[in-house]
């Protein structure tokens, strides 16, 4: 995974899976380039994933690594510290526009981001996403555990791994559930933007990046993209790492 800045890109570079104009008869597409928030949190299992994918993951710490990205991740992690970093590094304004226009999947923390309302916090949120959050509604690190969630649209369960997750409290007309464990929503999404209160990075499924990439960001993945768990998979038995939305 590396980041863009810097790296001396032009500014109007080819669109990311759309062959380059000026490169001969052997230049091929141009790799699928999907940013994953860096700043901290659980960035380098969601690069991983996507590279398993056959996506090329850039570290977005800084405005210029937005530039010719086709999606986004915002890993779980610290919310607060997220969004004091944000100011920090001069990325706030560039990001709020970018998950405007942009397809974005919100992991955790990433959730808590992109909310209307996820309660107090140092800087407002996103507010991308019309739902409620709580955060850290599970309980603490002690609290953390795996189960069965059902996720809409791959037809069936997925490994939900909850770490100090936060709880979606209502939703907005507009959000649709994709994701439930039991009867209470653990995954929105509202036009190209998913959140979930859970890490699919951690679980070795590589089915909601697939599906994220595909049927929401739109993009074609590389015809030999492996069809079996990932390099985020666990041991059976492991406990979740540590981490999660605060």
């Amino acid at each position: 995974m590396r980041s863009a800045a810097g790296d001396g890109a032009a500014a109007d570079e080819p669109r990311p899976g759309v062959p380059a104009g000026a490169g001969g008869p052997e230049a091929g597409p141009d790799p699928l380039r999907v940013g994953v928030l860096s700043l901290q949190g659980d960035f380098e299992r969601h690069a991983r994933t996507l590279e398993t994918l056959g996506v090329e993951p850039v570290r977005v710490t800084a405005p210029p690594d937005l530039a010719g990205l086709a999606a986004l991740v915002i890993p779980g992690g610290e919310s607060t510290t997220m969004l004091r970093l944000l100011a920090a590094t001069g990325l706030r304004a560039p990001l709020e526009s970018f998950v405007r226009g942009h397809p974005v999947l919100g992991t955790c923390a990433g959730l808590i981001l992109l909310a209307r309302d996820s309660g107090p916090l140092p800087e407002p949120t996103l507010g991308v996403l019309d739902v409620v959050v709580e955060r850290n509604a599970y309980g603490r690190q002690i609290d953390s555990f795996s189960d069965a969630v059902e996720v809409a649209p791959l037809g069936g369960s997925f490994p939900g791994v909850f770490i100090r997750a936060p709880r979606i409290r209502s939703v907005g007309a507009g959000v649709t559930v994709v994701a439930r464990h039991g009867p209470e929503p653990v995954g929105v999404r509202q036009g190209g933007v998913v959140g979930l209160c859970f890490h699919p990075e951690l679980t070795g499924d590589l089915r909601l990046h697939r599906w994220f990439l595909e049927e929401v960001a739109l993009l074609s993945l590389p015809a030999d993209e492996p069809v079996g768990p990932g390099p985020g998979g666990r041991e059976p038995g492991e406990r979740p790492v540590a981490g999660g939305a605060r």
